[in-house]
């Protein structure tokens, strides 16, 4: 009977341990796990306040572009974080980024998932829905327009496969983006964008994941990762 009881409780364990998964990508402590592109030795901006990831420019130690990129690549992965940006806000979350000194930002190789304050007017006017919140930046516009404004949280689960070429983008729930990561499909989208002529944008397919430093305040909560395949 104890024999069973110990399987019984085994079986729990392993469940509750294996979280379908899902391994944290954010700690709600400290910046484990991640460093600053191209290694600077300090964050430079970036800070752990009451369990959320908060960039704010105003704490900023020197000018020089702080974004973040994990400390482990990724190919085939869904991706979960909650983001909430300041008023007239602006930052995003990469795939696919090459580290590089021949590079000086992460948005150079890697695509860009858009966050934005969507109430920011004269933003949305000027750039259109192909920077809005939930766009692929400058390449594809979401489906809907679903964000919730500064100073509230959103919800992003992003979906990267580049085994089986299969993205997607939910956005507090809704699917508002579904695309092809590499191949013919994704060189066809690249090629009538700005980033055509980028010579190493979007070709690494097992690459950092990265969080921008767009000059905005950031925070950034319940980054969760989970590998595919």
């Amino acid at each position: 009977m104890r024999y069973f009881a110990l399987l019984l409780l085994s079986s729990i364990f392993l469940s509750c341990s294996s979280n379908d998964g899902w391994e944290d990508l954010f700690n709600g402590e400290d910046l484990s796990g991640w460093h600053v592109y191209n290694g600077a030795k300090d964050f430079n901006g970036w800070s752990v306040d009451s369990g959320v990831l908060v960039f704010d420019p105003a704490t900023r130690t020197d000018a020089s572009n702080a974004s973040i990129i994990t400390n482990q690549r990724y190919k085939d992965f869904e991706l979960a974080i909650d983001w909430m940006i300041s008023k007239n806000g602006n930052s995003g979350i990469f795939w696919s980024v090459e580290e590089d000194t021949s590079y000086t930002y992460p948005y150079e190789t890697g695509p860009e998932i858009q966050m934005l304050d969507d109430n920011w007017t004269e933003y949305v006017e000027e750039r259109g829905n192909i920077q809005r919140a939930g766009s692929i930046f400058n390449i594809l516009p979401p489906d809907e327009i679903v964000s919730n404004p500064a100073g509230e949280w959103n919800s992003y689960l992003l979906h990267i496969d580049q085994t089986n070429n299969k993205g997607w983008l939910d956005f507090n729930g809704s699917r508002v983006l579904e695309f092809p990561v590499n191949g013919i499909e994704w060189n066809n989208l690249i090629a009538s964008t700005p980033f055509k002529d980028w010579e190493g944008f979007g070709k690494t397919q097992n690459g950092y994941i990265g969080l921008q430093d767009h000059g905005a305040k950031v925070g950034f909560r319940k980054i969760k990762i989970r590998e595919l395949n």
